[in-house]
């Protein structure tokens, strides 16, 4: 492990906080309508990140206006998974180097637990990779939202903890507060996103099928394809990079 790879408590606290604030549902208690919401924004958010962030961002898959553009950033931004450059910036470079010693990610060379969490942890890869996303520095309100990516998720926060007490003051016997929707609608959620996430990075390079010999481990697994709308398909993804020429790297 190189010095850089140090995990920085301070930085990573609302992280942490994120998980903790899961416990807050013992108290806040449940009701269909914070499991809708833990739901929905689960599925919607993982699109922004799927969608945006990966397919859009970092591969450029399909193009699109500059208004939906930012409709994508925002979505992507409000799953709590940094700016989309910073993203986007990443991932391209994991590409480039995939399970090598270069890989910030790969659990075959440096295990599960670092694949899974440990590299978003490290103060190594804090910084935006900007030469990696030079088609994309170009638009303004895009580096706004990197550098502030915080906005759409608190946003995103302050509305569910509003509409619940909204709800609460309108239909009191939904049995639905505040506080409740806050810890479903998007702490919950936003953990579960985590997690689903990062399975691509620490599961689907160890379990599943390989189908095409590509030059890293890659894998599909039909059951992180599941739980993050096709990401499970990563043998086909990795096999698909290495036949398209791209400028972004």
């Amino acid at each position: 492990m190189q010095k850089q790879d140090k995990i920085e408590f301070a930085p990573n606290l609302p992280m942490m906080a994120m998980h903790l604030a899961c416990g807050l549902a013992w108290w806040t208690g449940v009701s269909k309508w914070a499991l809708a919401a833990c739901a929905l924004l689960y599925l919607v958010r993982m699109f922004g990140v799927t969608a945006g962030y990966h397919r859009y961002f970092s591969h450029g898959s399909y193009k699109t206006g500059r208004i939906f553009q930012f409709a994508l950033a925002w979505l992507g931004c409000s799953a709590a998974q940094k700016g989309p450059l910073w993203w986007a910036g990443n991932h391209r470079l994991r590409h480039s180097h995939s399970d090598t010693d270069e890989d910030a990610h790969s659990p075959v060379r440096r295990g599960f637990w670092w694949a899974h969490l440990g590299w978003i942890l490290s103060s190594r890869f804090e910084a935006t990779p900007w030469e990696r996303v030079k088609n994309l520095n170009g638009y303004r309100e895009l580096r706004f939202l990197n550098r502030l990516h915080l906005i759409p998720p608190v946003s995103l926060a302050l509305s569910l903890y509003l509409l619940g007490a909204w709800i609460e003051h309108r239909a009191p016997h939904q049995g639905v507060t505040g506080p409740q929707m806050l810890v479903w609608g998007f702490f919950i959620s936003t953990a579960l996103l985590y997690h689903a996430t990062f399975t691509v990075n620490s599961l689907a390079h160890r379990y599943g099928v390989r189908r095409f010999p590509t030059r890293d481990f890659s894998r599909n697994n039909f059951w992180i394809a599941l739980i993050t709308l096709g990401e499970g398909w990563h043998n086909n993804h990795h096999l698909e990079g290495e036949y398209v020429t791209t400028c972004f790297q």
